[in-house]
């Protein structure tokens, strides 16, 4: 199967809106990738992300965006009932993302896979207030509080949650991961903030977590919020 082709033609009928076309184009891909969980890597993920490069671009209009988006979404959705799902492995994420309907698109791929490898996932979207997701991660303790496909808007709310959770000592044991989106356009912006862990794709973000679910941040990498209040203090 030639992928570059292949990723090709579905581009071109998600921003058409041919829906059948795109419907056929699942179906071949699955006959030989052999899963519904390996569309997502192989198919959908792909996909997403050179609408969303091209409309950044300005290469692509607010109509052909959406026709694509829209139309991923229900394909995703439709997979997704396909997934076989592990047994639980006892790790529960809550996760979120950044605002627009793209952003959710692109986290709802991540999580979806995680929930088919056996975490336990509560997925609330984007716009959501720090202090509701503070209040929700003391009530319910997560494991894995996980921000997935956030935008570059996203980043000073997301550097504050990280600060305070630190701060507070909120759920000290809590892993904090972020991945696609913004962090996959700024190296090193991961570390920045004082992220755990980070992950530029679903596929990896399922495996960084089987493998490295006890990964934290070292002590010297936990100074965006001290080297803030120095400089107000100064």
């Amino acid at each position: 199967m030639d992928t570059s082709t292949l990723l090709e033609r579905f581009f071109e009928v998600l921003i058409a809106g041919d829906r059948p076309q795109a419907r056929q184009i699942v179906d071949e891909t699955l006959a030989h990738v052999g899963s519904p969980q390996d569309l997502i890597p192989e198919l959908f993920w792909p996909a997403y992300e050179l609408i969303e490069k091209l409309y950044r671009a300005d290469q692509l209009t607010r109509l052909s965006h959406h026709c694509g988006t829209r139309l991923l979404r229900v394909l995703i959705d439709q997979n997704t009932s396909r997934f076989t799902i592990a047994p639980p492995i006892g790790r529960s994420v809550l996760a979120f993302c950044g605002p627009q309907d793209s952003d959710e698109l692109g986290a709802q791929m991540g999580v979806d896979l995680l929930e088919s490898a056996g975490f336990q996932v509560t997925f609330a979207g984007g716009n959501i207030p720090n202090d509701e997701i503070l209040q929700r991660v003391h009530s319910t303790r997560p494991d894995v509080l996980l921000m997935f496909a956030a935008g570059a808007p996203d980043l000073p709310s997301l550097r504050r949650l990280i600060d305070t959770l630190r701060e507070i000592g909120a759920c000290p044991d809590i892993q904090l991961v972020v991945g696609g989106g913004v962090f996959n356009r700024a190296d090193g912006l991961a570390e920045e903030i004082g992220a755990d862990l980070w992950a530029p794709n679903p596929l990896e973000l399922v495996s960084e977590l089987q493998q490295r679910g006890d990964r934290r941040a070292p002590p010297e990498q936990r100074t965006v919020g001290r080297k803030r209040r120095a400089r107000r203090a100064a």
